[in-house]
């Protein structure tokens, strides 16, 4: 028995050495971790049990019958984080570049099968080269069936993805199904590198100007947020874990606040400047309102016209999204359409109630856009809005015209309180190019026809721009203080949960989202 024992704890320590010393002080090297550092500083000490350990490849082409590592390049089990249970798999770039064949993937599969039958999430803790060319098809299929799993999990339980190394080729449709991912300074992703898009197209370009951070958080949209290091992407983790659900079945933890949710600040009641035209800082605003220092921006670089992320109002878990008058005039755009939907759609999945603050003069105007889809991109919004049946709160601080007032969380796309400031101003368009439109002859024939112009504004604004009108339509069911913003809404959330949202019995599948 003793010779057993012997044996198993050393194919156990076998197994935790991945590639070897060489290896991991080339990893080391590099500014990174190995795979089981990455593991042991996300989960609770001694929570971490690993599953499929002695999982190796069953290739004998080109060597590999020679190059048989214990894990197969990945380790897989489950842990707790702050004390609640979480599926992981960490890839081990010191076997094999961390390169994906049938039986890693396998072992992925397996770790998703589990967590959706425990209904916990997944975190993957990414860093290879890619698929295992030896392995051929074999490894192709072990892409697909990751894949497969992704989209199953997808809405049932929360998925997020750290790149800590590189994700090439097919290994990036993983992570894009994910739910949430974050990318390292070290880390990059791109379907063909920049040797295939030379040969291609000619073009020369690095590994960063074509797949880095700064590309997928600033222009793609790709990365939801940027680490420093593979410890401040586990920092990342740990935190954005707090704001989330178990799974699709639960409700976001809520703590004890350390705020009062009666706080009343002030300084809100003059934030907004008196010309509707002069931008501020929504982010300032939000801060303001929700519980100190709880505020988690997603997506802070990409389309910054327009705010999402996740906060606390007393304890209680919201999912914030704003636009942002200090970029466009807070204009919707392709971008923001996109990535509002895919928040607002999220957090329908995971039960979070969804906070609007809206100042919006409208979709963006253009030739680009119009070309570039902003129709079939702003619809998204509208569908988003429409199809989530969690409690909503929209708060209009300031503009709502036309389109962009209807999509961002109006009662009629199914708000269920909308709360307005006294400097809010409801309306088709803006003041001016409503009067253009509605006294062009009168206009036209005038002696002096700035003053004119000045003057039908000035009547325009004094009936319009303001939420009175609107409020008199029960549009706006509420016009408040904005100091009174907080406590509003967090008593508002306490009459919300208990919300069940009734669909038409018609049957169907699903709706064909306007993508």
């Amino acid at each position: 028995m003793s010779k057993r024992i012997e044996e198993l704890l050393l194919l156990r320590r076998k197994a935790k050495e991945g590639g070897g010393k060489e290896k991991i002080e080339k990893q080391h090297a590099k500014g990174k971790l190995t795979a089981w550092e990455r593991i042991e500083l996300l989960v609770d000490e001694d929570s971490f049990i690993e599953l499929d350990d002695f999982v190796q490849t069953r290739c004998i082409d080109f060597g590999l019958d020679k190059k048989r590592f214990l894990g197969d390049g990945v380790v897989v089990g489950i842990g707790r984080v702050e004390g609640r249970p979480i599926a992981i798999y960490a890839q081990d770039f010191t076997v094999m570049g961390g390169s994906v064949g049938e039986m890693h993937a396998q072992k992925i599969c397996y770790l998703y099968d589990l967590a959706l039958k425990m209904g916990i999430p997944v975190i993957g803790l990414n860093d290879s080269g890619g698929a295992r060319i030896q392995e051929g098809v074999d490894s192709l299929k072990g892409y697909g069936e990751i894949f497969y799993r992704n989209v199953l999990a997808s809405g049932v339980i929360p998925q997020i993805v750290a790149i800590m190394g590189p994700c090439a080729g097919g290994a990036v449709y993983s992570p894009a199904l994910a739910d949430f991912i974050i990318m390292t300074s070290k880390s990059f992703m791109f379907i063909t590198g920049p040797k295939v898009v030379k040969a291609a197209t000619g073009e020369e370009v690095t590994y960063e100007e074509l797949g880095g951070v700064d590309v997928h958080m600033r222009t793609s949209g790709v990365a939801h947020f940027r680490a420093r290091d593979d410890k401040e992407a586990i920092s990342l983790i740990k935190r954005l874990l707090s704001y989330l659900p178990l799974n699709n079945m639960e409700d976001p933890p809520t703590i004890e606040p350390e705020d009062d949710p009666y706080r009343e600040d002030t300084e809100l009641d003059n934030m907004i400047p008196p010309d509707p035209m002069e931008p501020y800082d929504m982010l300032a605003v939000i801060e303001r309102i929700v519980d100190k220092g709880s505020f988690l921006e997603v997506q802070s670089e990409f389309a910054p016209n327009a705010i999402i992320g996740f906060a606390r109002i007393g304890g209680i878990v919201i999912g914030v999204v704003a636009n942002q008058p200090k970029v466009y005039a807070g204009c919707l755009d392709i971008n923001s359409a996109d990535k509002i939907a895919r928040f607002v759609r999220f957090c329908d999945a995971f039960n979070i109630p969804i906070i609007t603050f809206v100042d919006v003069p409208g979709f963006l105007p253009g030739t680009f856009q119009e070309h570039g889809g902003v129709i079939r991109h702003g619809a998204k919004i509208i569908y988003a809005y429409a199809e989530s049946t969690v409690p909503k709160i929209t708060i209009i601080v300031r503009k709502a015209y036309g389109g962009g007032y209807i999509a961002m969380g109006s009662k009629h796309l199914g708000a269920d309180v909308v709360l307005a400031w006294p400097t809010a101003e409801i309306a088709v368009m803006g003041p001016q190019g409503a009067v253009e439109i509605i006294f062009k002859k009168e206009l036209a024939k005038a002696e002096n026809p700035e003053e004119l112009l000045r003057k039908f504004v000035a009547e325009y604004r004094r009936k319009f721009a303001n939420p009175y009108v609107a409020a008199s339509r029960g549009y706006v069911d509420k016009v408040i203080l904005p100091h009174e913003t907080r406590s509003m809404i967090y008593r508002l959330l306490h009459v919300l949960k208990r919300k069940r949202a009734l669909r038409p019995r018609i049957p169907k599948k699903h709706g064909i989202m306007p993508v």
